[in-house]
């Protein structure tokens, strides 16, 4: 073969070699971002600190043990498990989005959020009647419940052969089902009590503590290993099943694998903050357009892009009602609607954004 082939070849390859450089910056810079606001995320607050502050403190250089207590006991926690929450929360809507076919999907649409919230409601409203002290309780009912969520819809789709359309209109059944129990606990609690459940309901931070922490970590380090090592055969489902068969993956247990892989983070994430929106719909959208479909790309700038819009949405709720903190629920809620109608505005007819 020719010198001028085998340049020609060279620059053949190069356009994709580029694209490769540009996804990994894209990807590199979005960790830098999420860093960036885990810092900022520390430093505000009520009594508001300095970089130089926290980082002297995070590194043990500070003498203000007032300040250290603030960032040690209250904050850290709180930054830690919205990144987390965030992340767990962007990778689960992007696996559903990738196994259901369907762009709206999300932790809501099949019902677990709806189950978490029913969950926690039955634990706060019962939980004295339980020799479990009450931090503990809720987070363990809203797992259990977001658990038996997820055996209802895949029971639902096994009987009718595990389709994706099947598995949207099952979790749509469950989401209505917990939903509809959530309404008839609130409507039978007391005032007291009616009003703990509708604020863990908004979704909040305030109750973040190190042992959340650990547990919302370790359900990220047992499924990401899992999503990474399928990120080929999940970019080629994402083709569509024909595509996929073609390839010779096994749709169904790969299906199943992820749907499972999907409840635990889901349920880890919402156990401990309570129902948080339009991360899990929105994040994946954003990072599909800015890296496309290949999940090598796609997976961890989706998980960085959910942790970086939680933090935004936490140190929004501590900048606008000075003195108070919001439930980061609300604040997801009010920026992910204008966010996704851009995303959607933008969307070519038949393709991505």
């Amino acid at each position: 073969m020719s010198s001028a082939a085998l340049r020609g070849g060279g620059g053949r390859r190069s356009p994709y070699r580029r694209s490769l450089r540009l996804r990994l910056l894209i990807v590199s810079g979005m960790g830098a971002a999420l860093a960036a606001l885990m810092l900022v995320d520390l430093m505000t607050g009520p009594s508001t600190l300095s970089v130089a502050d926290v980082i002297a403190i995070l590194l043990g250089l500070s003498d203000d043990a007032t300040a250290a207590a603030i960032v040690w006991s209250i904050r850290l926690p709180m930054t830690l498990m919205a990144a987390l929450v965030g992340v767990s929360l962007g990778v689960a809507g992007l696996q559903m989005q990738t196994i259901l076919g369907n762009p709206l999907a999300s932790p809501f649409t099949l019902g677990f959020s709806a189950a978490a919230g029913f969950g926690a409601a039955v634990a706060i409203m019962f939980g004295g009647l339980l020799p479990v002290p009450g931090w503990v309780a809720a987070p363990a009912a809203a797992f259990a419940m977001t658990s038996v969520a997820c055996l209802m819809v895949y029971a639902i789709a096994h009987l009718r052969g595990g389709r994706p359309e099947v598995l949207i209109l099952g979790g749509i059944a469950v989401m209505f089902l917990f939903q509809a129990l959530q309404s008839f606990l609130q409507f039978l609690a007391s005032p007291e009590v009616l009003q703990q459940i509708v604020f863990w309901l908004f979704g909040s931070l305030m109750k973040a503590s190190w042992a959340g922490v650990v547990v919302v970590a370790a359900a990220l380090a047992a499924a990401l290993p899992w999503l990474a090592r399928d990120s080929w055969r999940l970019t080629a489902l994402g083709l569509g099943d024909a595509h996929a068969r073609s390839l010779g993956i096994d749709v169904a247990v790969l299906r199943r694998r992820v749907f499972v892989l999907t409840a635990l983070l889901t349920a880890a994430a919402v156990a401990f903050v309570g129902t948080i929106g339009f991360i899990g719909l929105v994040a994946p959208h954003a990072a599909r357009g800015l890296v496309g479909e290949d999940q090598r790309f796609l997976l961890p700038l989706s998980a960085l892009a959910g942790g970086g819009l939680l933090l935004s949405a936490s140190i929004a709720s501590k900048v606008v009602a000075q003195g108070a903190v919001l439930p980061v629920g609300i604040v997801t809620a009010l920026v992910g609607v204008p966010i996704l109608c851009v995303l959607v505005m933008r969307r070519r007819p038949g393709g991505s954004p």
